[in-house]
């Protein structure tokens, strides 16, 4: 099994050394424009964030499978966990607005002790809540066999990621045997009317490339995962967000080991496109870590960029002077902001 990074003692564990190896390889070694020069020649620098739609909650780094593109650096042995009174400091934030949307993440975030109670508070708030579900946690001991209903009753969005509708490119990625857990899991969710036409319970699948290119179109993507699961699994979804991998932690060492990337940052680059730039999810998005500091986006949270705001722990939670911020950015936004773009919802152009 693949460790993390940070249990093997890695340097790309070290989120500054991260930052280092992005710019030399960008500016420095292939003489392309920083991403703030990009933004600048697009007019959108700085980047300014707009009303929030969205509290991004990392509820703790601990996962029972360990992938290769996680950028995250998520495993069964990073014990990183959002305790509840951090919990209880993003409901008081929430509180205090009506962003309507909780997006909860980890690591497998079924994992942290506390994550019922707060999913149970969130919903309480009458915020929508969506949980970005591994899959493989719910068939993985049987105190999670019963998620798929708990997620029903509370009305949960269920995000989940699958490389690909077939054994092989889906294990190759995330550990042998994930694809037939992950068609169980989807199988139970399904029995409970998850992914159903009319049953009101969303079931999104995530799709992201498992070698150094962009994903192919959305839409396209999406018909053939429909067609496929359908035909050899019986198995029902509502929509696939295909994301771009970002060069960041487990993905950036792959880069770097298969050779690719060079040429996997040039691709990124040469397909900037100011309208997907325009729509990045950082605009929308306030996100917390584990320990409750601020960040723009989670994956500059797993780089340790905070927000650029005296506002730094969600225990200061403050909307007005938050608003007021300018968007983090480095060499790293490229992939979001690459050909048809990329969120934690699909593409964004």
């Amino acid at each position: 099994m693949i460790k993390s990074l940070k249990s093997t003692g890695h340097e790309l564990a070290d989120s500054a050394f991260q930052l280092t190896v992005l710019r030399q390889e960008v500016v420095d070694t292939l003489r392309l424009p920083p991403f703030h020069e990009k933004l600048r020649g697009a007019g959108l620098f700085p980047l300014v964030p707009v009303a929030p739609g969205v509290l991004q909650i990392n509820v703790g780094k601990m996962c029972n499978q360990v992938c290769r593109h996680c950028h995250v650096d998520a495993g069964p042995d990073r014990k990183e966990i959002m305790t509840r009174q951090t919990m209880q400091y993003c409901l008081d934030a929430l509180a205090q607005t009506d962003i309507p949307v909780v997006d909860l993440t980890g690591g497998a975030p079924e994992m942290n002790p506390d994550f019922r109670w707060f999913v149970e508070e969130i919903s309480k708030l009458g915020r929508k809540v969506l949980v970005r579900c591994n899959l493989t946690i719910i068939v993985a001991n049987k105190k999670y066999y019963d998620l798929p209903e708990f997620f029903r009753l509370h009305n949960v969005e269920v995000v989940s990621s699958l490389p690909f509708y077939s054994a092989a490119k889906t294990d190759s990625q995330r550990g042998d045997g994930v694809f037939e857990d992950s068609v169980r899991a989807l199988k139970m969710l399904n029995a409970v009317g998850y992914g159903q036409e009319g049953s009101g319970l969303v079931l999104n699948l995530v799709f992201n490339p498992s070698g150094a290119f962009l994903p192919g179109g959305q839409k396209g993507l999406q018909d053939q995962f429909k067609r496929v699961l359908l035909k050899d699994h019986g198995i029902v979804f509502n929509e696939l967000f295909a994301i771009t991998n970002i060069p960041v932690s487990r993905y950036l060492d792959y880069l770097i080991e298969s050779g690719n990337y060079a040429g996997y940052m040039e691709k990124l680059v040469t397909a900037f496109n100011p309208a997907a730039a325009a729509g990045v999810m950082c605009r929308t998005t306030i996100s917390v870590g584990w320990d409750g500091g601020l960040y723009d986006c989670d994956f500059n949270q797993m780089l340790d960029l905070h927000v650029a705001s005296p506002i730094q722990h969600i225990r200061d939670f403050d909307a007005a002077a938050l608003s007021q911020r300018a968007i983090v950015v480095n060499q790293h936004c490229y992939g979001c902001t690459a050909g048809a773009g990329s969120s934690c919802g699909g593409t964004v152009a």
